[in-house]
């Protein structure tokens, strides 16, 4: 019906993840504990389509057990988790191969290029196992190597880019499947200042056509580009609000979907 909002891209519902047994079991998600029982009663939470969210805390606090569900990368303990309508718990792993790379493009602080391939050869890859033809496959790739402002270094292999350059190039990658969600990790942490602020301001304008983003994070100037802030401590969300996200420079580029449709 008209007028009707679309699900959450994502859907997690009373989620926990525990490693070990008895004595030895360490929670690295388990939401707030039951005023009865103390035990662990998990993470709820949804995120719209086309949100920007930063997830924040320190080291322990559960963020990275957190990404690795929601990049269904690992299996909570308990829980359900929905990523675009589709229950990841009743995948096999070969189907959870799939919505990887289908759903999620993923943004790693270590950039995870090959080495010796070109940037447009990299971009490819994700059509490659999606089984695109070639022909298809190469004009994606350039769109989205266009959108990040590399269409000129499209034949250049890493070593011949800079640090933020290798970084641009895997958001192309990360986005030429039109994924669900854009999920980076630490996506600057690699970068000095300058190259921090291109490669913000490029997921910034990603975000402004409607991507969903979640980025993990310990830095708040990084977190200030997103519009919702959840903090972690001790696997559990201490803390979920919405902001005013910093208004980067006006977009540089024409922005396309990867069918060369305007965005």
């Amino acid at each position: 019906m008209p007028g009707l909002q679309p699900p959450p891209v994502i859907q997690i519902r009373q989620v926990t993840k525990a490693y070990g047994h008895g004595d030895a079991t360490v929670h690295a998600l388990r939401g707030p504990a039951d005023p009865a029982t103390g035990a662990p009663l998990g993470v709820t939470l949804d995120i719209e389509q086309g949100d920007f969210v930063a997830v924040m805390g320190s080291s322990g606090s559960g963020k990275s057990t957190l990404m690795n569900i929601l990049g269904c990368l690992d299996v909570p303990s308990s829980g359900r988790y929905l990523l675009d309508g589709i229950d990841v718990g009743h995948l096999d792993e070969s189907q959870l191969s799939l919505v990887r790379n289908r759903k999620i493009g993923f943004i790693f602080q270590s950039f995870n290029l090959v080495p010796r391939t070109t940037a447009l050869a990299q971009v490819e890859l994700p059509l490659a196992y999606a089984g695109v033809r070639a022909a298809e496959r190469r004009q994606r790739a350039l769109a989205a190597l266009e959108l990040v402002g590399l269409a000129d270094r499209a034949g250049h292999k890493p070593n011949e880019l800079s640090g933020g350059q290798q970084q641009r190039v895997a958001v192309a990658r990360a986005l030429v499947t039109a994924p669900a969600m854009l999920l980076a990790d630490e996506p600057t942490g690699n970068l000095d200042s300058r190259s921090t602020e291109e490669v913000l301001s490029i997921i910034d304008r990603l975000n402004a056509t409607g991507r969903t983003v979640v980025l993990i994070t310990h830095e708040d100037e990084v977190a200030h580009h997103a519009k919702r802030v959840i903090r972690l401590v001790d696997g559990a969300v201490i803390q979920d609000v919405r902001q005013a996200p910093v208004q980067g420079p006006p977009p540089a580029l024409r922005a396309y979907d990867l069918d060369g449709v305007r965005a």
